[in-house]
């Protein structure tokens, strides 16, 4: 009985997991939407060291009140994720820019195989048949979904794998820190947070010139604008906190796969409040390939032998701890 109430509550915790991250992620990125759209704030890169500074006061606050322990983080291991962090976010805005839609939407797509790569080499993690069928499927249906004319250039090719490939290596190494310093999502959010605010908000201003050749600080900030960018910073906290909770709770490659649930809430939402260009029929098609999609994927990955870490431990010496999980073959509880 006692298993049962463990697994319902571990189900409950998962599910609130997800609707935490999916909300707060589409309602920054309809707000964020209204901000650049309607009121031209296209100061994306200085936007996020905004949300990175709103966040690292919510982590001083949670220090105060108990909620983050003291902790430590090697200064290689944190100037490392910061890395990956910011240029992927300076790339995604570098991708945007240089590409086509359709070609930006392909490229996010990839990351779910990149992503899949990741864990196959540091982490050893075995797919069975199903569980790579079921990701093909996701990516077919979001496929149909976002992509339409593709043209690519070699700077937005490189600004894409660049993209691609740091925002992957930020999203392991979210659930990879997790493990290797025994951090809660909180902790981990503490130490990394002040370092993405300071960074960005140095940065910022100078990359969104050269993306934009507008300057921040000649914006005119009235009073809507600025309820936005504040109203964009408080649901930015959540969109931070939300994604390491659930990479911590899943896998980088679960969060990538069912997080597309929040690229067809996008298109919906778009439609509702934006909505310039109809739900066409491709679109509602891929819609129902990629939940068909997400569906198998979750049953899949959670049957035994769907998604397995395989390791190898010395039984000789059970004094070491590898960084990795490394050691006889179990089945990652991970959805």
């Amino acid at each position: 009985m006692s298993s049962v109430s463990k697994a319902d509550r571990k189900t409950a915790l998962d599910v609130a997991s997800w609707s935490f991250n999916i909300v707060t992620s589409v309602g920054i990125i309809m707000v964020n939407k209204a901000l650049m759209a309607t009121y031209g704030f296209s100061f994306a890169t200085t936007l996020t060291g905004l949300h990175f500074a709103t966040t690292t006061l919510l982590t001083v606050l949670l220090r105060w009140l108990g909620y983050i322990q003291d902790s430590h983080i090697p200064l290689p291991d944190l100037l490392k994720f910061v890395l990956f962090a910011n240029f992927s976010i300076v790339g995604m805005n570098v991708s945007l820019m240089w590409n086509s839609v359709g070609f930006y939407q392909i490229a996010k797509l990839s990351m779910i195989p990149v992503s899949c790569f990741l864990e196959v080499v540091f982490d050893k993690v075995r797919y069975s048949r199903d569980t790579k069928l079921s990701i093909l499927l996701v990516l077919l249906g979001v496929a149909v979904c976002t992509v339409t004319d593709v043209s690519v250039n070699v700077k937005g090719f490189l600004a894409a794998v660049i993209a691609v490939w740091s925002t992957a290596l930020q999203q392991y190494y979210v659930h990879f820190l997790q493990r290797k310093h025994s951090l809660g999502s909180f902790d981990l959010l503490g130490h990394t947070a002040p370092v993405q605010a300071a960074s960005l908000l140095l940065a910022g201003p100078f990359v969104d010139y050269w993306l934009t050749e507008k300057k921040v600080y000649a914006y005119n900030y009235t009073t809507v604008s600025t309820f936005f960018i504040i109203l964009s910073c408080t649901i930015a906290v959540g969109t931070n906190l939300s994604q390491f909770i659930c990479i911590g709770r899943f896998t980088a490659v679960s969060f990538q796969v069912l997080g597309h649930m929040k690229t067809i809430l996008v298109l919906i939402l778009g439609f509702l409040f934006f909505g310039k260009e109809g739900l066409n029929l491709h679109v509602i098609l891929g819609m129902v390939i990629a939940v068909a999609g997400m569906i198998w994927y979750g049953n899949a990955s959670s049957k035994p032998g769907g998604k397995e870490r395989w390791t190898y431990s010395a039984p000789s010496d059970k004094s070491q701890k590898p960084d990795n999980l490394f050691g006889s073959t179990e089945t990652d509880e991970k959805v």
